[in-house]
């Protein structure tokens, strides 16, 4: 049977530009759904780069102007994967141009461009033009399980929250000044990179958001080489962003929690971990063990107490059926996969997929608090409603 196409446009070529892709390339194979993806043009500054992308990702074109991209008629969706300074001005032109749009997290550098992002979605989807954030982190079929356990009552009242995601990949300080470490273009550092994915995990998996917040930051390594330099010539620049940060919280359901991102954990590659305690039970999620749970049940006797282990692999887990037979793992680049399978369902039911423009607000307004706070002594600081 034909499907009828959703023409997709990506800006963006790089780490997350490959995941992307070959999700797009994958969705359609995998998951049975009313559209059709189709991989139309990608999108670059670097005209080499972004061709050799196309070529080696499966687009049919390239191009090196992004208002060329968007201004296209057979451009249904824009797909934003470019550094954090983009989002707002892509996304917003795209809306207006009356194109879907998926762009990664987190949603802006600033809650002001945040704000103005939910703005233009809101304006658009009264227009049937759909949006979402790229929180890619909720598309494991354990953190699905997890959201569910909690959700129906298996773990009571939630009590606990405690969550850290650390790297160690610029802990040598002869790593260059990418634009990650520079404020202009990422925002923030660990805050942003990596301390937004378990914001929005751990308010995705207990229904609860947070209120408030006391925090600090620190930069360990204030200046580095330029991407320039060279040994006979060193030159350097200054570091505007945070190494690291931690924050405690209190969430609207009356859960106390605890925050901590960093990139400075050498010997940690990429390794977050999400744990809620309630008064009937616990339940952890590794993401270096993507595929399981740890669950506690307190009602268990004392001679069965602690936890035990899930494998989140049968087919009434989330997205499993579409896979393999019962057992068979999945891996880091399936949760884009079933991103993509969950955006296009809703853009085909004309239904804002999840998370909205809105819900990425929200972590951004979290966000902005915890510099606030990091930057007043550790001062407890609301979260914007």
């Amino acid at each position: 049977m034909d499907r009828a196409e959703l023409r997709v446009g990506l800006v963006g070529y790089a780490f997350m530009g490959t995941a992307h892709s070959l999700a797009w390339r994958t969705v359609n194979k995998v998951f049975d759904l009313p559209l059709r993806a189709r991989t139309v043009a990608i999108c670059g500054r670097d005209e080499g780069n972004v061709a050799a992308a196309a070529d080696r990702l499966g687009w049919e074109e390239h191009l090196t102007d992004w208002r060329e991209l968007v201004a296209r008629d057979d451009i249904d969706v824009i797909d934003v994967c470019t550094p954090g300074d983009l989002h707002a001005e892509i996304s917003t032109a795209a809306l207006a141009a009356g194109k879907h749009v998926l762009c990664e997290k987190p949603l802006a550098n600033t809650a002001d461009e945040a704000r103005a992002m939910a703005d233009a979605a809101a304006r658009a989807a009264a227009s049937g033009v759909r949006s979402a954030c790229g929180y890619n982190y909720r598309r494991f079929p354990a953190v699905a399980l997890m959201r569910q356990l909690v959700a129906d009552g298996r773990l009571g009242t939630i009590r606990h929250v405690r969550a850290v995601y650390l790297q160690d990949w610029v802990a040598d300080p002869g790593i260059p000044l990418l634009w990650r470490l520079e404020k202009d273009r990422a925002g923030s550092g660990a805050l942003g990179d990596i301390g937004a994915h378990i914001v929005d995990l751990t308010q995705y998996v207990t229904g609860q958001r947070i209120t408030g917040v006391s925090a600090l930051t620190e930069t360990f390594v204030k200046e580095r080489p330029l991407l320039t330099s060279t040994p006979d010539n060193p030159e350097f620049g200054p570091v505007t962003v945070d190494d690291a940060v931690l924050f405690t919280a209190r969430l609207d359901g009356g859960a106390v929690a605890t925050y901590e991102a960093t990139r400075f954990a050498t010997g940690r590659k990429n390794a977050l971990r999400v744990e809620v305690n309630g008064s009937l039970g616990s339940v952890a999620f590794d993401l270096e063990r993507l595929n399981e749970l740890e669950f506690h049940d307190a009602a268990a006797p004392r001679s069965e107490g602690g936890f035990r282990r899930i494998l989140a692999t049968e087919p009434d887990h989330a997205y499993m059926s579409a896979w393999w037979p019962s057992g068979c793992a999945l891996g880091y680049e399936h949760s884009f996969t079933h991103e993509l399978r969950d955006f296009i369902a809703a853009v085909a039911a004309g239904e804002d997929p999840t998370p909205s423009f809105a819900d990425a607000l929200q972590v951004q307004l979290v966000l902005d608090a915890v510099e606030r706070s990091a930057g007043r002594e550790s001062t407890w600081t609301k979260v914007e409603a």
